[in-house]
């Protein structure tokens, strides 16, 4: 099945930049569409970006809209979220999962996530 290993997260201030980076040993990744969720802790995961199998679509929460970029590189099988401007209330633990389509029902297992403390 398909899976992914999330990297890239750390402790950033708030106000700073990361680049979040979502891998696939599948060579498959250009037939999905692939989101990047979030799970802080005592709360559920939320999903806060998805970009279409070709690209060419990209679907943000409000509250990240304006401050997130999602991009893709199926050459190299990797998904990015780079995260701009950041705050405390964006510290969790960041997934990804792939869609057939953005919005439909998830198609991999969760890997182990990537840790993103935004504090000062």
């Amino acid at each position: 099945q398909l899976q992914f290993v999330e990297s890239g997260g750390g402790l950033v201030q708030p106000g700073g930049s990361l680049r979040l980076s979502c891998a696939t040993s599948g060579l498959t990744l250009a037939h999905y569409a692939i989101g990047w969720f979030r799970q802080a802790p005592g709360k559920e995961r939320e999903q806060v970006s998805c970009i279409s199998n070709t690209g060419e679509s990209t679907y943000y929460a409000d509250s990240v809209k304006g401050r997130f970029t999602i991009s893709r590189d199926n050459a190299k099988i990797t998904v990015y979220l780079q995260m701009n401007s950041l705050k405390a209330e964006d510290t969790a633990s960041y997934y990804c999962a792939a869609f057939l389509v953005c919005g439909q029902a998830i198609v991999s297992s969760w890997g182990p996530g990537t840790q993103v403390t935004v504090s000062s």
